[in-house]
């Protein structure tokens, strides 16, 4: 069984920062490349960040770019994302996803498993 397990998130004050985190069990992480997304009340699932196997390539979100930064430690077969100068406006349920072939996409629809979720509430 593939099991995603996002943690890190919580409420933050606008400004300040976050690391959530994606353990992965029951694939071959270091196959896999990793992706964020996140999903705002009343919003489409965005992409936020992925990174491809062994970490070689990492891809953002223009809108986020400079305040966030994806990584992985495929020993401990976690994939983290840090968010730094939190807005209100990333506000959102934060996602992380594997893909078992070929490079990070932008395009969640060809990711093959997703995690529940962590809450990211930034007040302002």
């Amino acid at each position: 069984q593939v099991l995603l397990v996002e943690s890190g998130g919580g409420l933050v004050q606008a400004g300040g920062s976050l690391r959530l985190s994606c353990a992965a069990s029951g694939l071959t992480f270091s196959s896999c490349a990793m992706g964020w997304f996140r999903q705002a009340p009343g919003k489409e699932r965005e992409f936020v960040a992925g990174i491809s196997q062994r970490g070689g390539n990492t891809y953002y979100a223009d809108s986020m770019k400079g305040r966030i930064t994806i990584s992985r430690d495929d020993a401990k077969k976690t994939a983290y994302l840090q968010v730094n100068s939190l807005k209100p406006e990333d506000t959102a349920v934060y996602y992380c996803a594997a893909k078992l072939y070929g490079s990070a996409s932008t395009f969640d629809g060809i990711y093959n498993y997703w995690g529940q979720g962590t809450q990211v509430t930034v007040s302002s």
